[in-house]
């Protein structure tokens, strides 16, 4: 097997990837992160993310996953979405997970959420970290496990990722990306 994994959010100003509920409110989208993400998507050979994660896309459909979830022990494919794969990480091994979604080379794109985002930080060949410097979610829901006691630069940092330069999605409103890679 042979992958590169990649890790995708866009986040406030402090940190968070959903608002008190669980959701990626409206002032967290912009055109140019969408259509950032939409292409590094339909690039990917496998999406992961948890139970309460999903694009949303006209192509989402189309696209193979693993989900992960705690309420299963085997590997199984959702009866919901015939091209994912339903995984608990505590029963199988990522490399089972995408042998069983028939998946054995190319991108993987994992988009959250926090434990997901986690559970790959020491493998990530790049993290795609989007930034919203204008939005604040108090109470939200942060994009890694430790944020808001930690940046979510600090996170990165800690597992021994450095950023690169960023890239201007959104002038009018300052949404950068930056790839952050392993040291």
């Amino acid at each position: 097997m042979s992958f590169r994994i990649e890790g995708y959010v866009i986040v406030s100003a402090d940190g968070m990837l959903a608002d008190a509920d669980r959701v990626m409110p409206d002032n967290l989208k912009f055109e140019g992160d969408k259509l950032f993400f939409e292409q590094a998507l339909d690039r990917a050979a496998l999406i992961v993310h948890g139970r309460h994660s999903h694009e949303q896309q006209p192509n989402s459909p189309k696209r193979k996953r693993l989900i992960l979830t705690r309420k299963i022990k085997d590997l199984t494919v959702d009866p919901e979405m015939p091209n994912a794969t339903l995984w608990n990480p505590e029963h199988a091994s990522f490399e089972a997970a995408c042998a069983f979604a028939d998946v054995a080379s190319g991108m993987i794109a994992v988009i959250g959420g926090p434990a997901v985002f986690d559970l790959f930080m020491e493998r990530y060949d790049t993290f795609w970290l989007s930034e919203a410097p204008h939005v604040r979610l108090p109470g939200g829901e942060g994009c890694f496990v430790g944020v808001p006691q930690r940046t979510s630069h600090e996170v990165l940092a800690s597992h021994g990722m450095k950023p690169g330069t960023p890239y201007l999605l959104d002038a009018a409103h300052e949404v950068t990306v930056t790839p952050w890679r392993p040291g």
